[in-house]
């Protein structure tokens, strides 16, 4: 398996963006083949995490360029920054 952690700062609106997130981005990455899980966490302080983890290596490259795009388009007020994005090999889960 693969994951992807994206991180953002400065976030204008957690909840707006919890919810846009929640009702039209896990759809849409969900479609991603080899999807198997995500999570998106508000850490506080204007920061939020999200957590994808699919099959392979492509599906997490996919879910990331799905995911520039959702952000530019639908949530570029709400998430002004850059994330920080960490991916890799999956090497240990419960």
């Amino acid at each position: 398996m693969y994951a992807v952690v994206r991180r953002y700062e400065g976030v204008t609106d957690p909840a707006e963006a919890g919810r846009v997130v929640n009702e039209e981005f896990v759809l849409l990455l969900g479609q991603v083949e080899g999807f198997v899980a995500y999570y998106w966490v508000d850490a506080g302080g204007g920061v939020m995490v999200s957590t994808s983890v699919f099959q392979d290596r492509a599906g997490a490259e996919q879910s990331t360029a799905r995911a520039s795009d959702f952000v530019r388009d639908r949530l570029a007020s709400l998430l002004p920054n850059p994330p920080q994005v960490t991916a890799g090999e999956v090497v240990a889960h419960a």
